[in-house]
């Protein structure tokens, strides 16, 4: 099959559909009014777009800036900090490791994952070891500082969620608090090389920057998809392209809340299509935050989401941890 990139015409849909754009300052101006835009957008596309979110400008542009440095040291100084044996939980993986589920093709990208600090003797700290720190520049700790500011975002928008499904709107603050959330830092390095031809570098790229996939965790919020080449693919098998405005924060469902709300938020298939052949010489970064609940909580479908008209298609609990690890086994991190 061709790789998809942006230059192919998308088929099937409105030219003017676009992912919802939300205003988190609803979260405290009309609460009511936040569980209703916010449901109905994760209905229809699983996908909404949060504007005025409150991570701060100058937070998101020294997070760029820190992860830009990093990527361009050396190939010796990057694999310092990459650990055998973690399954990629932590640290650097370098480019071309992993595999979408069901795809034969590694992804062209290297990334960065970082976790959540635990006090030394906590529960679950066989579940999430620790984090490795850069000495080089400012990486570790403003990417800590999006990490705290993207958590903080991603609990307000589950308490929305919460109200949605029937439950109270404190319903996941007690699974989450210390969930085994990760902010992955991803570089996609330009497809061209210097002087090389756009169109000639697609055609021979072969790979795709993230093949078509579902996220495992409960929400994903990601920044910084400046570069274009988001799309999510609707019910009728099309692709639809995402467009956020810059500095918003794009925000989906993933598997773990599709499986608790027994699908009714779907957990969309998306991918990272390759650039325009005019785009091909740039890189690419971005910052998925997949906000997890604690290892040890139950995905037990919830009582508000079966019906006679809806059924429980997951008559079965399974912890977040043994889903997780199911999950890393199939896209080849473990």
């Amino acid at each position: 099959a061709p790789i998809p990139h942006l230059n192919q015409r998308e088929m099937g849909a409105a030219a003017d559909e676009e992912v919802p754009v939300v205003s988190t300052e609803l979260y405290h101006k009309d609460f009511d009014a936040f569980v209703k835009a916010l449901g109905a957008a994760y209905e229809k596309y699983g996908f909404v777009i949060l504007q005025n979110h409150g991570v701060s400008e100058d937070l998101i542009s020294r997070a760029l800036d820190g992860s830009k440095k990093f990527f361009a040291l050396g190939e010796e100084e990057k694999r310092k900090y990459h650990l055998a044996g973690l399954g990629g939980a932590r640290g650097y993986t370098g480019f071309g490791v992993e595999t979408a589920k069901g795809s034969t093709k590694y992804d062209l990208k290297e990334f960065w994952h970082l976790g959540r600090d635990l006090p030394p003797g906590h529960r679950y700290q066989d579940k999430m070891p620790p984090n490795v720190d850069v000495k080089e520049g400012d990486f570790s700790g403003v990417t800590k500082e999006i990490f705290t500011a993207l958590d903080a975002l991603g609990g307000r928008v589950l308490e929305a969620l919460a109200v949605h499904l029937g439950q109270e709107r404190g319903y996941f603050g007690d699974k989450v608090d210390a969930g085994n959330s990760i902010l992955r830092v991803i570089h996609y390095p330009p497809l061209a090389r210097d002087g090389e031809d756009g169109a000639t570098a697609l055609a021979n790229a072969g790979h795709v920057r993230a093949a078509a996939h579902e996220d495992i965790n409960l929400i994903t919020l990601l920044l910084g998809a400046d570069e274009g080449g988001l799309q999510i693919q609707r019910k009728d098998g099309t692709w639809l392209a995402v467009h956020p405005p810059p500095g918003c924060v794009t925000c989906n469902i993933g598997d773990m809340l599709q499986r608790l709300s027994n699908e009714r938020l779907p957990s969309t298939t998306h991918r990272v299509v390759n650039p325009a052949a005019d785009r091909a010489h740039l890189p690419r970064y971005s910052m998925p935050f997949f906000l997890h609940p604690n290892p040890d909580f139950l995905i037990d479908t919830l009582a508000t989401c079966v019906s006679e008209k809806y059924p429980n298609r997951f008559p079965t609990p399974i912890t977040s941890d043994e889903y997780l690890q199911e999950r890393l086994r199939e896209i080849g991190l473990k």
